[in-house]
């Protein structure tokens, strides 16, 4: 007569790993002010079981010049947040977005100055 629908388990790992509307604003934010530095040109977001992951480009043919990662489940361990430069290299890891975006950020600045 009636169906019952479990609840899903607790703690159950979800289909895709996305950006919160705050997490990505910050990132556009900083990815507006790099496109009006002349710096960067393109991007791309790869949306993943595991992660999510914003790659920005100086060109679109070449490899991303920064990666910004988002991995929940290294939350409770070194921080879900990592910035990797272009040969791979974890930059800078963290728990919270703005300390892991403050290395392009001194990058930015130093390109207005100029």
């Amino acid at each position: 007569m009636t169906n019952v629908t479990p609840f899903p388990a607790h703690g159950a790992t979800p289909a895709q790993t996305g950006f919160e509307r705050q997490e990505l604003m910050r990132i556009m934010d900083l990815y507006g002010r790099m496109v009006s530095a002349g710096h960067w040109r393109d991007y791309a977001i790869d949306l993943g079981k595991d992660a999510a992951i914003f790659s920005a480009f100086r060109r679109s043919a070449e490899r991303p010049e920064y990666r910004i990662e988002k991995r929940p489940a290294l939350r409770n361990r070194q921080g879900m947040w990592a910035l990797i430069g272009e040969a791979g290299a974890v930059l800078k890891r963290g728990a919270d977005l703005g300390p892991v975006l403050a290395p392009v950020e001194r990058k930015l600045m130093r390109l207005v100055e100029e």
